[in-house]
């Protein structure tokens, strides 16, 4: 329980920009590393983290659950969130002045292409897990309909999810 308690308190150190960047580190943690879930399984706590609230966090308390039940999950959430919920707590009221200082504003422009680099890599390594041809064209699908129209992610996942209980 204290690995799980430190892993995922230093990954919510780290957890900002919605969380994908994070996507290659969770994978190697969490597959990788402690082998607390196989690639199939962390893929399906993304999936099913996207239908929750704070979508990628929720994929902590999934890992924290197969690792260690309820007390593992509870456990992994808290663990995820406390860094956040102390960082808001503490510059949350002075967000104003300090989005102002221009160290502040160079480092976070400075973060931006690594961000971008760590989204690119999550997803080239999510769909070398794809397998066949239909799963390609879903994939083909989502981008577009996300890219140029306004249909709801919510909505792509659920029509995805209609789609391979349909489409087998």
């Amino acid at each position: 329980m204290l690995t799980l308690a430190w892993t995922f308190l230093k990954i919510g150190l780290l957890f900002f920009g919605g969380g994908y960047v994070l996507i290659p580190l969770l994978q190697h943690l969490l597959v990788e590393q402690y082998q607390w879930l196989s690639l199939r399984e962390f893929l399906d706590g993304v999936a099913i983290s996207q239908l929750t609230p704070g979508p990628l966090a929720i994929l902590a308390t999934f890992t924290g659950v197969r690792v260690g039940g309820f007390g593992g999950g509870l456990v992994a959430t808290i663990c995820i969130f406390a860094p956040c919920v102390v960082l808001m707590l503490l510059v949350g009221r002075y967000y104003t002045r300090l989005k102002e200082i221009d160290l502040i504003r160079i480092t976070l422009d400075g973060v931006l292409p690594a961000v971008v680099g760590l989204v690119a890599s999550a997803a080239w390594s999510l769909g070398a897990t794809l397998g066949n041809l239909r799963q390609w064209l879903v994939l083909v699908a989502a981008f577009c309909l996300f890219r140029f129209t306004k249909v709801s992610p919510m909505l792509m996942i659920l029509g995805a999810g209609l789609l391979g209980m349909l489409l087998p």
